[in-house]
Order: structure tokens, then sequence, then C-alpha cells
């Protein structure tokens, strides 16, 4: 059987199109993450828990300052306390993670939630939160000075770290 001139070119078009990637020189992914290099981090001002069992929220805003990029899937939040220790914070119970597309100057937030705890008595004693997004190894750094995290008495604690939010108008 013979292939007709447009057959082969058709077929010649398809093979053309299924060598094509999303990859850079280097055969990576291309990444649209955003990257803490383009997108500053503010935390703050919060409504902090004034004493042991009160809870309080401390809001985290992003803006992006660079090319357009997108934020998907949970802020890592980290509170690093004494001698190492660290306490990775969870989603808030029920929240649904979304993809966010930030064009330069768009922002973004999220919060934190947690209960104020006693000094001692299983507390975590925090001192220095850490923001990381996804797809970016890069860390923000901000003093944490709201206050021991209460023991959920179960071996962990109660706060946690709530969903992306498209911020702004």
């Amino acid at each position: 059987m013979r292939a007709t001139p447009t057959a082969v070119s058709v077929l010649a078009a398809l093979l053309l199109l299924t060598a094509c990637s999303d990859t850079g020189d280097d055969g990576k992914r291309e990444s649209t993450a955003c990257s803490l290099d383009e997108v500053s981090v503010e935390v703050g001002p919060a409504s902090a828990a004034p004493a042991a069992g009160d809870t309080g929220e401390v809001p985290v805003g992003l803006t992006n300052r660079g090319a357009t990029c997108t934020l998907e899937g949970f802020p890592e939040v980290r509170l690093a306390g004494p001698g190492g220790s660290a306490l990775d914070l969870p989603p808030t119970e029920g929240a649904t993670a979304q993809k966010l597309t930030l064009a330069e100057g768009d922002s973004a937030s999220f919060g934190i939630t947690y209960v104020r705890g006693p000094r001692g008595d299983g507390a975590f004693d925090a001192e220095t939160l850490r923001v990381v997004l996804p797809g970016d190894p890069g860390t923000s750094s901000f003093r944490w000075s709201y206050g021991p995290v209460a023991s959920d008495g179960e071996g962990g604690h109660q706060a946690s770290v709530s969903a992306y939010q498209q911020a702004g108008d």
C-alpha cells in the first residue's frame, strides 16, 4: 500500500508535535511557582491571643513583584523554638487548597490560627516563624512574638495554616 503525500505530511506534523515539550534547555520542566526572590512577604498586624487559652490570628500577606506566577497547595509554615526544636503547622481542618495565579503587583494572603498556651505544660515556645512557598526552596523568617503555642494534649499543638486567598480588589 502506498502512502499519499497528505498522510505523510500529517504523520510528520504529529511526530514533530509529540517531540515538543515544556522543558528548558537543561531538560527540567520550567516552573511557574512563585518564588521568594520575587514575592514579598509581610506578617501582621496580628490579632494576638492576650492570655493562655485565647485564640490568635496572624495574617501573612504576599505580593508578587515579578513575572506572573502561581501558588498551589498550602504554604509551608514552621515555628522554630529553642535548641533547634520545630513545629510544622498543618492545614486548617476543612480547608481546601486552591491554585492562584498572581500577575505582577497582585497579592494573596493566608492566616495562622493558634491557641496561646501557658509556659511549660507542653506548650511550644516559638521564637521564629518560617514561611516557604510551594515549589521554592527559599525561606522567609520572622520573629514570633505571640507567645507559646498550646499543646493539644495528644502530643501535638493547637496551630494551623489556612489556604491561600486572593487579596485586594
